[in-house]
């Protein structure tokens, strides 16, 4: 059993309090059962007695819900630094970087690629992400795709199969299509949970993409898609068709887009990923039109190595206010229970009762801080599945 007082405001998310979307707690604690799921929240005062004598006082600081971060590419060999710096000094980010990546992996050990996987997964926990999801799709042949995802499945529970990046250069596009749809797809299904296609310029077009997603589906896959970051396209109006859990990036959207996100009220979330607009000096979308139209909206890092070498939801979190137009509820509620929603999961991503307990402990009496302060270490301890595994609560 975990118990914590003394929490200025308690970020919980639980939509049973009434309390705005946030369910904010102040002068709060928190009981965490030896199931390591939440069994009481309140007011520190109202803390019943049986409690108090184990109880942890954070001394006035605030806790939120750990972020959990939907969208990562976190299985890959090497780096592109090189391509980052040549970006900085003016050139276009396109697709095709990928390749750089798919040969280094290639190439990588199965420990590296766990190593550095894990490294990332660490990073990330230790700013407060409790739930990763990963994607393979730096490998895009039948082996090494699988090799990805059994990585993944090391780390995660939340695995998507992404053999639809970009098209490997020993291949035209109809015959990978068919192996993805095919072999690789029968290989790689024993450890993802989702899959994913890259439907944009440069990768693959609506139709190669509306076979492969069927293809998943049939084997008994969930549904994404990243969906118009490099231009306006089809990929979002294909999303909403299929019922996608997610379309991720919706960069380029025009009204006909919002709409059909909106029509699937919340079925389908669109995720964005600040962090990718700020390391390719991309057109930021504009959150507003999207929360305005009613649309539920995910926020997570897109971490990479080519387009967003970023774990830090905090920073994510502080783009999406200062630069996407969302206030600092809706930033965080995007990173935690939005989160939560483009996995199609209601245990975690809140601190309601029954809720996995995976919470971060802020060193700042309030979430406001998380945009507030960017680039700064707001994170003292965090807590997942009711143990305290990066920080300390005392």
């Amino acid at each position: 059993m975990l118990v914590v007082t003394g929490i200025s405001t308690l970020v919980t998310n639980d939509k049973s309090l009434e309390r705005g979307k946030l369910g904010i707690i102040n002068n709060a604690a928190i009981v965490v059962g030896d199931d390591n799921k939440i069994v009481w929240t309140g007011e520190s005062i109202n803390l019943p007695r049986e409690f108090a004598s184990v109880a942890i006082n954070v001394d006035g600081r605030a806790i939120v819900p750990g972020f959990v971060d939907s969208h990562t590419h976190l299985v890959f060999g090497g780096d592109r630094a090189n391509e980052f710096e040549a970006r900085m000094s003016g050139k276009t980010y396109s697709a095709g970087g990928i390749r750089t990546t798919m040969t280094a992996t290639r190439a990588a050990t199965t420990e590296s690629l766990t190593n550095n996987a894990r490294r990332l997964a660490e990073e990330a926990l230790n700013t407060g992400t409790t739930t990763l999801e990963v994607k393979s799709g730096y490998g895009l042949s039948v082996t090494d795709e699988a090799r990805s995802l059994q990585v993944a499945s090391t780390i995660t529970t939340e695995t998507t199969f992404l053999g639809a990046h970009v098209v490997p250069p020993e291949s035209k596009i109809d015959d990978y299509v068919n192996l993805v749809c095919g072999e690789m797809l029968t290989q790689c299904t024993p450890n993802a949970k989702w899959i994913d296609v890259f439907c944009d310029h440069g990768a693959f077009d609506v139709d190669h993409a509306r076979a492969i997603l069927g293809a998943g589906a049939k084997a008994g896959l969930g549904l994404r898609i990243h969906a118009n970051q490099l231009q306006h396209g089809g990929g979002i109006q294909l999303g909403v068709e299929l019922g996608v859990a997610s379309c991720d990036h919706c960069t380029h959207m025009n009204d006909a887009d919002i709409s059909a996100l909106a029509d699937t009220n919340g079925r389908t979330v669109a995720t964005l990923l600040p962090t990718a607009e700020l390391c390719t000096r991309s057109k930021f979308p504009d959150a507003r039109r999207l929360l305005d139209a009613g649309i539920t909206i995910a926020l997570a890092s897109d971490c990479n190595p080519g387009s967003s070498y970023t774990t830090s939801m905090p920073l994510v979190i502080s783009l999406a206010v200062l630069n996407m137009n969302m206030s600092c509820d809706e930033a965080l509620w995007s990173a935690t229970a939005g989160g939560a929603a483009a996995l199609r999961r209601t245990d975690i991503g809140s601190l309601h009762i029954g809720a996995q307990a995976d919470f971060a402990l802020l060193n700042s009496s309030s979430h406001v801080h998380l945009a507030y302060r960017p680039g700064v270490k707001l994170v003292d301890a965090v807590v997942r599945k009711g143990e305290c595994v990066a920080g300390a609560l005392a």
